[in-house]
């Protein structure tokens, strides 16, 4: 491999892969806010619910953790989504766009991992918090909005943020239904300059500087809002 070359075409390409990197923050941002919207209220429901709706909940866990992100993609967007996208009721709503799709999917299967994360922080809190809070009359919806989640979603943030590195490196996936994000792109590159190492190595870096600026910016918001003095429980 010529050095040189391979070095120009990198430089040449850089502008064009940018232009990527904000199809991928989207990805990542919709996909990070849909697990959380979805996984917080599965994780409550997996600790304090009944019995049926814990394992309603766990099948669902167990079902997007367990399906490879590549066959999720497929059968949202060429089956699903394309079914919906026909209803007249759902037509012109894009839920046929590869980015809508991708989205969903990541948003889906991050759910069903942060609902353990978040379950873990949940259970790592002392069990007489929620007594308490019955003694001094506050129902268990009012114990668990007010006093178990904002503590609990604070002990996530490390989990979190890894459940953001992860993620990060799955959306790459999302070109393979059209998504036009950095891999795309570096793929187009790559077959016009035949640089394909170049343009994969360039495609790294990329994604490297976007997971170390996320995992940072995690790691400042866990700063911010630490209890001071406060450890999980068993904690030394």
């Amino acid at each position: 491999m010529n050095f040189s070359i391979a070095f120009n075409a990198a430089a040449d390409a850089l502008p064009y892969m940018l232009g990527g990197v904000g199809w991928t923050v989207g990805l990542i941002v919709g996909a990070m806010l849909l697990g959380l919207a979805l996984g917080v209220p599965l994780s409550v429901l997996q600790v304090y619910g009944p019995k049926p709706v814990r394992r309603a909940v766990s099948v669902y866990v167990w079902l997007f953790r367990g399906v490879p992100i590549l066959v999720q993609l497929y059968i949202f967007y060429f089956g699903l989504l394309a079914w919906l996208s026909q209803l007249p009721v759902l037509a012109g709503l894009g839920l046929d766009s590869p980015f809508v799709a991708a989205v969903l999917v990541l948003g889906l299967t991050s759910s069903a991992y942060q609902s353990q994360i978040f379950r873990g922080a949940i259970q790592s809190l002392p069990a007489g918090q929620l007594k308490a809070a019955r003694a001094l009359g506050m129902t268990d919806a009012q114990a668990i909005r007010t006093i178990i989640l904002p503590q609990a979603l604070r002990l996530s943030i490390p989990g979190w943020s890894n459940e953001y590195s992860i993620l990060l490196k799955d959306s790459a996936l999302a070109f393979t239904i059209g998504v036009v994000e950095i891999m795309a792109r570096m793929r187009a590159i790559a077959s016009t300059t035949r640089e394909p190492v170049s343009m994969a190595f360039l495609a790294g870096i990329i994604f490297f500087v976007l997971t170390w600026v996320g995992v940072k910016a995690l790691a400042m918001l866990e700063n911010k809002v630490r209890i001071a003095g406060y450890t999980r429980q068993g904690a030394a």
